[in-house]
C-alpha cells in the first residue's frame, strides 16, 4: 500500500468520506419521519440496520478498489503501454473487457430481469454475450484511440448516429434494453480497473488522460446500445 493509503486509511478518511455520502440520505429520511410519523419502531430498525450494512460494504468495496484494483489497474497499463508489445494492449484490452462484464453484479441483475419480462424471449445468457461483445469492442476501441491517437468524436459520433439509426429499425422493446444496459455496462468495476488501465497505458505512451484515457467510460456506454440492438432481434 502506498504512503498516501497508508495514512488516508490510519486517519480514517475513507470511513469519513463514506459517512459524508450517506449523511444527506439519513437526514432526509429523518426529516419525513419527523413529518409523516409513517414508520413503526421496527421499521426504522430495519432501516437502521440497512445503512449499517451499506456502510460496511462501500467501505470494503472501496478498499478493495483504492488498495487493489486502481493500482494494478494503473501498473498493468502502464508495463503493457511501455513495453515492445504496446500492440496488445488493444487485444489484451477486448479480452479484459469481455471478462470484466462478468464482475458487474448490476449486469446479472439486468439479464435476470430481462428475461423475466419478456417471458424468456431474452435470455439471460444472450443478453451477457451481447453485453460482453460490447464490453470488448469499447476497450478494444479505447486502447486504440491510446494508440493511434484517434479523437473520441472519431469514434462517438458515428457509434450513436449507428445506435440511433438501429433503434428506429428494431422493435421499441429492444431499444430501450439496449440503452438500459449501456448505464449498467459502465458501472462501478469499469470505473476500478478499466480505467485506471487505460491511464496507465496513456501515461506509458506519453498520451493525454484527459483527451485519450477517458474515453474508455463512454464508449463502454455506448457500444451496449448496438451490440444488443444487433444480437438480440437476431435470437430472438
Amino acid at each position: 500500500m502506498s504512503a498516501f493509503y497508508s495514512e488516508y486509511y490510519n486517519n480514517g478518511g475513507l470511513c469519513y468520506d463514506i459517512l459524508l455520502a450517506l449523511a444527506p440520505i439519513a437526514g432526509l429520511f429523518l426529516v419525513f419521519q419527523l413529518l409523516t410519523r409513517a414508520f413503526k419502531p421496527k421499521g426504522l430498525a430495519r432501516i437502521g440496520v440497512g445503512l449499517i450494512y451499506t456502510l460496511v460494504g462501500l467501505v470494503l468495496f472501496l478498499t478493495g478498489v483504492n488498495v487493489g484494483f486502481l493500482p494494478a489497474g494503473r501498473q498493468l497499463g502502464q508495463a503493457l503501454g511501455s513495453s515492445a508489445y504496446s500492440w496488445s494492449l488493444s487485444p489484451l484490452g477486448a479480452l479484459l473487457g469481455w471478462f470484466i462484464v462478468e464482475a458487474e453484479p448490476a449486469v446479472h441483475v439486468l439479464c435476470v430481469q430481462v428475461e423475466s419480462v419478456t417471458g424468456g424471449a431474452v435470455s439471460k445468457n444472450a443478453m451477457g454475450r451481447a453485453l460482453s461483445i460490447g464490453m470488448a469492442v469499447s476497450v478494444a476501441l479505447a486502447m486504440a484511440r491510446i494508440l493511434f491517437g484517434i479523437p473520441l468524436y472519431a469514434v462517438i459520433l458515428p457509434g450513436y448516429v449507428l445506435a440511433m439509426g438501429l433503434s428506429f429499425a428494431v422493435p421499441p422493446m429492444f431499444t430501450g434494453i439496449a440503452f438500459d444496459s449501456g448505464g449498467v455496462a459502465s458501472g462501478p468495476m469499469t470505473a476500478a480497473f478499466l480505467l485506471p488501465f487505460a491511464m496507465g497505458a496513456c501515461e506509458a505512451l506519453g498520451g493525454s488522460i484527459l483527451l485519450d484515457a477517458f474515453g474508455v467510460v463512454a464508449l463502454v456506454a455506448m457500444t451496449p446500445l448496438i451490440t444488443i440492438q444487433l444480437i438480440i432481434p437476431l435470437r430472438s
